[in-house]
């Protein structure tokens, strides 16, 4: 019979615990509270064996050493960020700016062949960039006459990776409308990899960056017309989450819109001048 695993080589201590938590919540503002150390502990398996470290608790006094240390940050932060999406995620979101947000926008622009520029500022692995493509190329086919670009970020480089490959499994696409499966997914040649790839049109729509929204300013342009930025703000404490809200709303323009979570429907209270349209939809 093999011999048990020792609890050292398995669990972290709570002084190694709190050392991940405290430099997690300081540099991306997500807080890990003792009930995750489970999900961490199972998630830094892979990467301890990976750069052959004998136990969790060896791995975390390594993590500062300097040679390493920016390198072996992003693969942490890439371990405890949840990327959780789906295309038309919250599907009222695309409704309205089919119906309400892109009309509005497009009188305020005053001219024919408006560029809207659209932000996905917790884009994961790309399916809220995606999906705004498809309504707005959709919108162009049918309605007004405009040009887009979209903004997708991230603090993950792992998700960033599948974002601009924009290679999904067709399980995914349960949510997307058939016309919209057959006009905006290529299917792999190989059937048996049950895999679909974004047409090269709204792939070149789609601009994807690695970026912290814990950052002090963000290189981002300033004349937004809308914002996603949805079921991130829920992992900050408060104030994170209005000096977060308040930077992203000094890169909309007058009257653009920022679109959160319906978890956070109510942090247009602490942002001055921040106008609430519908529970989840605010105005500038």
């Amino acid at each position: 019979m093999m011999p048990a695993l020792q609890d050292t080589a398995v669990h972290l201590s709570d002084r190694h615990f709190r050392t991940i938590a405290e430099l997690i919540e300081g540099q991306v503002g997500i807080k890990l509270p003792p009930g995750k150390r489970l999900m961490l502990e199972g998630r830094l398996h892979k990467r301890v064996r990976a750069l052959n470290f004998s136990d969790l608790n060896e791995y975390v006094d390594n993590l500062f050493e300097a040679d390493h240390f920016d390198t072996e940050l992003t693969h942490l932060i890439d371990v405890v960020t949840t990327n959780k999406t789906d295309f038309f995620r919250e599907p009222q979101h695309f409704t309205f700016m089919r119906e309400v947000a892109v009309p509005a926008l497009l009188k305020l622009h005053g001219r024919r062949n408006a560029n809207l520029k659209i932000w996905s500022s917790a884009s994961s692995t790309g399916m809220e960039a995606y999906t705004t493509a498809m309504v707005l190329d959709d919108m162009t086919r049918s309605e007004s006459r405009f040009q887009y670009r979209i903004l997708g970020t991230d603090i993950s480089t792992a998700v960033l990776r599948l974002a601009r490959t924009a290679i999904y499994t067709r399980d995914v696409l349960a949510p997307v409308p058939e016309s919209f499966v057959k006009r905006y997914f290529l299917s792999s040649r190989d059937r048996s990899r049950g895999e679909v790839r974004v047409v090269p049109e709204l792939r070149r729509m789609t601009h994807f960056m690695r970026m912290n929204l814990m950052d002090a300013s963000y290189p981002v342009d300033r004349d937004v017309d809308i914002i996603f930025c949805r079921n991130v703000l829920i992992y900050f404490e408060r104030e994170t989450q209005r000096k977060v809200i308040e930077q992203l709303c000094s890169h909309l323009r007058p009257g653009g819109y920022l679109l959160v979570g319906h978890s956070e429907s109510m942090i247009h209270s602490a942002v001055p001048g921040l106008k609430q349209v519908q529970p989840t939809i605010f105005k500038v």
